[in-house]
């Protein structure tokens, strides 16, 4: 069985890309395989997607797909963007992430935002392949739902009156910035 390795230790994303995937290939996890994330020094997030892919490729021997994603708020100057886990991280998780979002949107007219995603496959020492998926909508005033991960709770997609965050799984799954960027990718590269 051939393997591709999904480049991230993020357990949301890796479930995600791992369903979109093929289930002719054998998905690893760099967590399993003991493999650490490389420092994203990257300015966008086709630059970081790319690093990643590059960075995962140089300990296997087999494909790799890596994804670097986030939150754009227009009226926030498209923050969090690629500072998205980040932010996270510096406010002690998602929730109060979402919670410090939602302040600083408390007088904002504007509440639209994109949820994007870059992927980037890699064959071992080829160039990778990268793509970038966006999926339009807005911020709600509160954090709606359990389901999902990261900002899903506090975005709306267009056309939907729920977030991501209720949204269900397989729904979310099948429209969002991820499966845009890998409908993408899967013209480009038989394999996926």
């Amino acid at each position: 069985m051939k393997k591709i390795l999904i480049g991230t230790h993020n357990q949301g994303k890796f479930k995600e890309i791992s369903y979109l995937i093929s289930k002719k290939l054998k998905k690893l996890s760099p967590t399993k395989l003991r493999i650490l994330s490389p420092k994203e020094t990257g300015k966008t997030f086709i630059s970081n997607a790319e690093l990643k892919a590059n960075y995962f490729s140089k300990y296997i021997d087999y494909p790799v797909i890596s994804d670097d994603s986030g939150l754009c708020i227009h009226s926030l100057n498209n923050q969090p963007g690629i500072y998205s886990a980040r932010l996270a991280r510096k406010r002690g998780g998602f929730h109060f992430a979402m919670k410090y979002i939602l302040k600083k949107m408390k007088n904002k007219k504007n509440r639209s935002a994109s949820f994007v995603c870059s992927l980037s496959f890699k064959y071992p020492k080829k160039k990778p392949i990268t793509v970038t998926g966006k999926i339009h909508g807005k911020i709600s005033y509160e954090i709606l739902g359990k389901k999902g991960f990261g900002y899903d709770p506090i975005f709306i997609p267009k056309n939907e009156r729920k977030t991501f965050g209720q949204i269900s799984k397989y729904k979310k799954i099948n429209m969002d910035h991820r499966f845009i960027a890998f409908k993408k990718l899967k013209k480009k590269i038989k394999i996926l």
